[in-house]
C-alpha cells in the first residue's frame, strides 16, 4: 500500500487511533498507540522508535541482556508493513493496527525480531527458487473468567446455562453452546483478513480447533499472530477467557498448533514434494529427514515453557517421538492422504503456546537443512507411534534448551545471536518459575512436612 492510498484508507474509515504492533519473543504484541497524524508523519521521517530490549522480554516481563543485546538499550526504527494494516474491531473508536518490522539506524534488519527470523528463513527458500507454504490447525480452550491465578481453570457456562464436561469431540451441539462468540470470532477475523476455514470441537471440555487457510509462510504467521490476540479480545467480550496454554488441564488433552507444510516452485507454482508421476519426490523425503534430524534441537521453539512438555503424553493426541507415517496421528510427522498438488507433511509437535513466527521458522529451517543436505528419513512408521520409545523428544525444557544452544545447524540458519538470546530468555523463565510457590507446594507441602 502506498502512502497516498493509506491516507485515503484512513480517511474513509475515520481512523482516530493507530496501534503499531510488533511481536515479541513470546508471540505477544508490543508497540505503541498514537494519533493518525503522528503515525503518518513517522512514516515520512522514520521517527517511530522502540528499544531493542523489547525483543528480549521474557513471558514474566523481564528484559534479558547479553553480548548481543546489551543493557544500553539502543533504539530501533519501527517500520510499519502497510500490507498488514487492518481494523481492530473491538475498540470503541475506529482504530487501525499494523504490524511493524525493526531496523537499526543504518537500515539493517534487526535479526533478533521474530518476524525477521522467519523472513530470513523464507529468503533461504527463495534463493533456491522455492516458496514454503504453511497451513496451521489451531487448538484452544474457552475457560471461565477468574481473578485468582492459583485456582485451576474450569469450563465456562454455555448458552444452556450448563457447564460442559466429558468429551464432545466433533460435537456440533457443543459448538452451538457458544454460537454468538464464534459468530463474532468469524466476523472479526474477516475484518482483519484472517482466512479461517473449519471450526470443530476437540477432545477436552470447551476445547476447539480452527484452521487457517494455507498460504505463504509470512502471511500465515501474521494471521496466526493476529488471531491469538483477536480470540482473547472476543472471549473477554463474551465474559470468558481463551487460553492457548499447551496443557491447561492435567487430565485432559493439551492444545497444539499443527503445521502443514509444503514447498512450491516459485516459477511454476507446482508442489515439489511430488515428482512428475505423482509419487513422493526425493526432496520430500529429505524434508522429512531434516525434520527428524533437527526437530529435537529446535524443541524450545515448539515447546517454549515447562508446561509445554506436559502435553507430550502417550494416547493423549500428542506425539512422543519424531517418527513419520501416512495417515497416522500417533507420530510426530504425519503425511495426510492427498493428491500430488497437495502433498505435504504435518508437524504435530508444536504446542498452541508457540510464537507463530519462530515455530514456523524452526519447522521450515529443519526441513530446509534436510533438503540441502539430502538427509534421508528413517523408514515410515506403521502402527501406534506411542508404543515405540525410539527417537523420543526431549523430556524437559532444560534438556531442550541445552540441545538448542549447542546446535550448529540452528546457529547457522537462525543466527548465533538469536540462538544465544532465546536460550537466555528460556533460562530466565525457567528460573523464575522455579522460584514461585506452586499450588502443588501449597497442597502437599504447606502443612505436611
Amino acid at each position: 500500500m502506498e502512502l497516498n492510498d493509506l491516507k485515503e484508507w484512513m480517511r474513509e474509515r475515520r481512523i482516530g487511533d493507530v496501534s503499531c504492533l510488533t511481536p515479541d519473543m513470546s508471540g505477544n504484541a508490543r508497540g505503541k498507540n498514537m494519533l493518525p497524524g503522528l503515525f503518518l508523519s513517522s512514516l515520512e521521517n522514520k521517527s517511530l522508535r522502540i528499544p531493542e530490549g523489547t525483543y528480549t522480554i521474557s513471558v514474566h516481563g523481564e528484559m534479558i541482556y547479553n553480548d548481543h543485546v546489551p543493557g544500553t538499550e539502543r533504539d530501533l526504527v519501527l517500520a510499519p508493513d502497510l500490507d498488514t494494516i487492518h481494523l481492530a474491531p473491538w475498540n470503541t473508536d475506529a482504530t487501525a493496527a499494523v504490524i511493524c518490522d525493526a531496523f537499526t539506524d543504518q537500515g539493517a534488519p534487526f535479526n533478533m525480531a521474530p518476524r525477521q527470523v522467519l523472513r530470513n528463513v523464507v529468503e533461504l527458500y527463495h534463493q533456491k527458487g522455492w516458496t514454503p507454504i504453511v497451513g496451521p490447525e489451531v487448538e484452544f480452550y474457552l475457560i471461565a473468567r477468574f481473578n485468582d491465578v492459583v485456582l485451576e481453570p474450569r469450563a465456562p457456562d454455555g448458552a444452556s446455562g450448563l457447564r460442559e464436561f466429558g468429551q464432545h469431540v466433533y460435537s456440533l451441539d457443543a459448538i452451538d453452546e457458544f454460537d454468538k462468540l464464534f459468530e463474532e470470532l468469524y466476523q472479526f477475523c474477516d475484518i482483519q483478513h484472517i482466512d479461517l476455514e473449519t471450526l470443530i470441537h476437540e477432545d477436552g471440555p470447551c476445547q476447539f480447533e480452527v484452521n487457517i487457510r494455507h498460504g505463504e509462510a509470512m502471511k500465515v504467521a501474521d494471521q496466526l499472530f493476529l488471531f491469538k490476540r483477536l480470540a482473547r479480545q472476543v472471549a473477554k467480550r463474551h465474559g470468558m477467557f481463551v487460553t492457548f496454554m499447551a496443557k491447561p488441564y492435567a487430565d485432559e488433552s493439551g492444545s497444539s498448533i499443527h503445521l502443514h507444510q509444503s514447498v512450491v516452485d516459485r516459477k511454476t507454482g507446482k508442489n515439489i514434494f511430488a515428482d512428475k508421476d505423482g509419487e513422493d519426490s526425493a526432496i520430500f523425503r529429505h524434508f522429512i529427514g531434516g525434520l527428524q534430524a533437527h526437530l529435537p534441537a529446535a524443541m524450545p521453539l515448539f515447546a517454549p515453557y515447562t508446561n509445554s512438555f506436559n502435553r507430550f503424553e502417550a494416547y493423549m493426541s500428542a506425539p512422543t517421538n519424531t517418527h513419520w507415517g501416512r495417515e497416522n496421528r500417533t507420530v510426530g510427522l504425519r503425511v495426510p492422504s492427498s493428491g500430488p498438488e497437495a502433498r505435504r507433511v504435518e508437524n504435530r509437535i508444536s504446542g498452541a503456546d508457540i510464537n507463530p513466527y519462530l515455530a514456523i521458522a524452526a519447522s521450515l529451517v529443519c526441513g530446509y537443512a534436510g533438503m540441502v543436505d539430502k538427509i534421508e528419513p528413517r523408514a515410515e512408521y506403521v502402527g501406534q507411534g506411542y508404543d515405540d520409545s525410539d527417537s523420543p523428544l526431549p523430556a524437559t525444557l532444560t534438556e531442550s534448551i541445552e540441545t538448542f544452544s549447542e546446535s550448529d545447524a540452528l546457529k547457522k540458519y537462525l543466527g548465533e545471536g538469536f540462538v544465544d538470546t532465546y536460550a537466555a530468555i528460556k533460562h530466565s523463565e525457567f528460573e523464575h518459575r522455579s522460584s514461585v510457590l506452586s499450588p502443588w507446594d501449597v497442597r502437599y507441602l504447606m502443612v505436611n512436612v
